[in-house]
């Protein structure tokens, strides 16, 4: 990981930053610097590695265990990161997944509901407590987790997934006219097929195959590919950037 970025006396959130694209971030953001403080609902090991990689003499690294759908643990979560680290200066919207794939007459309106609140419902209340921190100092910056399958649909049976990175991306762009007039950026970033759990779990290795195949740079993503987006987007040098969304997949979103 490069150590290009500075985030020294800066202190950063991150939903669902224990394992995948979310741990790489963690570990990024870290590296460069900033106090991080990150949710995990079940990774209970991989919490427990990137706070003892991290935290030497001075605590830098703080997993807390939360349920981003719910408002009194997110409260929570936030009570506690800034009790440690202080007020959060950046928020990467992270936790969120597929759940199942489902066609989508057979989708059941729990299946949809539950997409909506894994996916939006815990963007929204994890923007709202950064946002109630941020605009009294008219400073932060907000980094939000769609996804290619906001602008090609996605794979069969995600279109609730679908549905629901599509709504991310669109209140990427709301956010961003709403708090830019108060000095907070807000942009997000959309990946395609990378290297997780995510795809170990919900897509075979036929389908990856023939998504590399597809992808101009022929190659899977990587969580860090991701990490260092978000920590560019986070980054002073991105400071006349708001509203944008970075596709992250190797060329595949222009075919």
């Amino acid at each position: 990981m490069s150590s290009e970025f500075q985030f020294a006396g800066k202190t950063v959130l991150i939903t669902g930053g224990a394992s995948g694209i979310g741990a790489a971030t963690t570990r990024a953001f870290a590296s460069n610097g900033a106090k991080v403080a990150f949710t995990y609902v079940t990774s209970t090991e991989e919490a427990g590695t990137l706070e003892r990689n991290f935290n030497g003499s001075e605590r830098q690294v703080m997993g807390i265990k939360a349920d981003m759908t719910d408002p009194v643990s997110v409260a929570d979560a936030f009570g506690k990161a800034e009790e440690a680290f202080g007020p959060v200066d950046i928020l990467f919207a992270n936790a969120g997944g597929l759940l199942k794939r489902s066609r989508c007459v057979d989708t059941s309106l729990e299946l949809w509901q539950e997409a909506i609140a894994v996916n939006l419902t815990s963007t929204f209340l994890a923007c709202q407590l950064a946002l109630r921190s941020m605009e009294p100092r008219k400073s932060g910056t907000l980094v939000l987790m769609s996804s290619l399958a906001a602008f090609d649909g996605g794979g069969p049976g995600a279109s609730h997934y679908a549905a629901t990175k599509g709504a991310v991306a669109t209140y990427i762009r709301a956010l961003a006219k709403e708090v830019g007039p108060l000095g907070i950026r807000v942009n997000g970033v959309a990946p395609g097929l990378i290297g997780t759990r995510f795809h170990d779990v919900f897509s075979t290795p036929e389908g990856r195959k023939a998504t590399v195949e597809r992808t101009p740079l022929r190659r899977e993503g990587t969580p860090e590919d991701v990490a260092e987006a978000v920590l560019f987007l986070a980054s002073e040098r991105a400071s006349y950037l708001s509203g944008e969304i970075l596709q992250i997949n190797g060329g595949l979103g222009m075919i």
